[in-house]
């Protein structure tokens, strides 16, 4: 069992883990995704939908839920410090996201055995609804992201 000392360390480096995979993403300054939050197991993002992210029918174009639930789910499967790839992902939209809106995406861990884990992406509207619900498959490299100091 995790002691909350020992908790808080690693929502810590969880946290500066997602901060140092923000900083390196060409997408992040692109699209003004925000870092929300972040610990063991989970990341939080946001952004908010423009016009160059809209499709024919004005509305947010999938490519773009589908990156940033996918961003959040990075930052997750990544919080332990070990270099993790998506290995499987899918979607399924619900909700139409209109221009102007805040998207949310929270990624929560629901299982990790071996070198694998399962994440589920919840996608909401600024509203509260739920704009998109996402399923990803991670699988770990080896290597760590950020070196810790000694304790």
């Amino acid at each position: 069992m995790t002691s909350p000392a020992n908790k808080k360390s690693a929502d810590d480096l969880a946290l500066a883990i997602a901060k140092k995979l923000h900083a390196l993403e060409g997408t992040a300054p692109a699209w003004d995704l925000k870092l929300d939050g972040a610990g063991e197991g989970w990341a939080r993002c946001s952004m908010v939908v423009r016009d160059d992210m809209l499709n024919g029918h004005g509305t947010a174009h999938g490519g773009m839920i589908f990156a940033l639930a996918d961003t959040a789910f990075a930052w997750a499967c990544n919080s332990r410090n070990v270099k993790t790839f998506a290995q499987h992902a899918a979607i399924s939209f619900l909700s139409a996201a209109k221009l102007g809106e805040r998207l949310i995406a929270e990624a929560r861990e629901d299982a990790a055995a071996g070198r694998s884990g399962v994440y589920s992406v919840t996608v909401t509207g600024e509203d509260g609804r739920t704009v998109a619900i996402f399923h990803g498959l991670s699988r770990t490299a080896g290597g760590k992201l950020v070196e810790q100091e000694e304790e």
